[in-house]
């Protein structure tokens, strides 16, 4: 059964978007425990291209559908599941990139919602947090999607995310969203 193509964020309200969100299906991969096969020789680069053998997978919706096979092991490692095997897979950062953002309401009534490099939407809250690090390059700010993967948020969304902070009155500055407060500064 083929996918269907991803939403364009920018047409849908964020209703629409958590509706989706919550008509999201995915495999119970965390309830399937084959044996380990060994690797997938597949890469997840940092800006979120995902590799085989080194080559960029071109086809998005075979991206689409391994990323809805990936778990994130109790020893931090990343592998793609079936009902019949485990294979794993080299992630440079976060598995997935959050490359556009839709914010509706102000202070503690915002929501902000996220298209991810996948296609999938998340609406940022208390099961999909916020945080933000620091690393040699600035600071990076990352959303939880499910399950302990994280996307990574695109610059340019992170600048749309600090203008939004600092324009609040909020003490530290911060960002609201489904009711939950994430302050913009470094976290572990």
């Amino acid at each position: 059964m083929p996918m269907p193509p991803p939403p364009d964020l920018a047409a849908l309200s964020l209703a629409e978007i958590a509706r989706l969100v919550e008509e999201a299906r995915l495999p119970p991969v965390d309830s399937w425990h084959p044996a380990h096969c060994g690797p997938s020789d597949m890469r997840i680069a940092r800006d979120g291209t995902w590799f085989h053998q080194g080559s960029p997978i071109g086809r998005m919706a075979m991206v689409r559908l391994f990323s809805r096979l990936l778990r994130r092991e109790g020893d931090g490692s990343y592998v793609l599941v079936t009902p019949v095997e485990k294979l794993d897979i080299a992630v440079e950062d976060a598995p997935f990139v959050a490359v556009e953002l839709k914010a509706e309401g102000a202070g503690a009534d915002s929501r902000l919602g996220f298209r991810l490099n996948t296609g999938d939407v998340v609406v940022a809250g208390p099961d999909h947090p916020l945080r933000f690090a620091h690393g040699a390059d600035g600071p990076r700010p990352y959303l939880l999607v499910r399950r302990g993967l994280e996307a990574l948020i695109v610059r340019p969304v992170y600048y749309e995310l600090a203008e939004r902070a600092l324009a609040a009155d909020d003490d530290p500055p911060g960002l609201w969203s489904n009711g939950a407060f994430f302050p913009i500064g470094a976290a572990a």
